[in-house]
């Protein structure tokens, strides 16, 4: 991305990453956000937005979250992938499908206050993260391997969705990991082995008010849940 605002917005981002991590937190990780076409269009994208995670994103499945001080509180079920090697600084989608080493389930918690307006802002918010649970990942889907998975999300035990179109929202997940680890590169960064990636919601995201339990189910894998108060 060319755009002088995303370029801003990812400055102020690894700052304050590099900040939380001379403090003593853990690189996790990133995120994508804002890869749905609508999302394109409207913020004048080619491709979605990049956060970080640290240590402190993660919480255990089944962890109710206090979200009575957010503003728009919303829960994503996506698809998350662990890079088992390095992405190269000139690699592409390839380079991309070779790293991904296993994939599994994550419900990520965003906090949306205040709204998307800009993206500067919205990347140097770190694109409204707040918490991420993560399921068990399957290295028998390396290379981002979607064969036979069904996503099966509920709210308080009720189906809400039920799809096979994984990358609907999303875009390709090859796709989408080639595209942050390019945009890490133009800021001198690398996506590195060990890496855990949030490829962005495979359903609309869900918003949540006290009391509420989320369920994601990437079939046949393990279900994880959480919920708010």
């Amino acid at each position: 991305m060319s755009d002088a605002g995303v370029s801003r917005g990812l400055v102020r981002q690894l700052e304050e990453r590099s900040r939380l991590i001379s403090a003593g937190h853990r690189h996790l990780g990133w995120k994508a956000g804002f890869g749905a076409s609508a999302s394109l269009q409207r913020f004048g994208l080619d491709g979605p937005l990049i956060g970080f995670m640290t240590d402190a994103s993660i919480i255990a499945d089944g962890t109710q979250i206090d979200i009575s001080g957010w503003g728009r509180a919303v829960a994503e079920p996506e698809i998350f992938v662990v890079l088992g090697a390095d992405i190269p600084t000139d690699g592409g989608v390839d380079a991309a499908r070779a790293a991904i080493a296993s994939l599994g389930p994550a419900i990520e918690l965003a906090n949306i206050d205040p709204p998307p307006e800009d993206v500067e802002e919205i990347l140097a918010g770190n694109i409204f993260h707040e918490a991420v649970v993560l399921g068990d990942d399957d290295p028998a889907r390396r290379g981002a391997d979607l064969t036979g998975l069904e996503a099966r999300v509920t709210v308080d035990a009720e189906e809400l969705y039920r799809t096979t179109k994984l990358e609907h929202l999303t875009g390709r997940i090859v796709e989408v990991i080639a595209h942050l680890a390019a945009l890490l590169s133009d800021h001198g960064e690398e996506m590195r082995t060990g890496d855990v990636v949030i490829c962005g919601s495979v359903v609309p995201p869900i918003d949540l008010g006290p009391g509420m339990a989320v369920g994601f189910e990437l079939h046949p894998m393990s279900p994880i849940s959480v919920s708010v108060r």
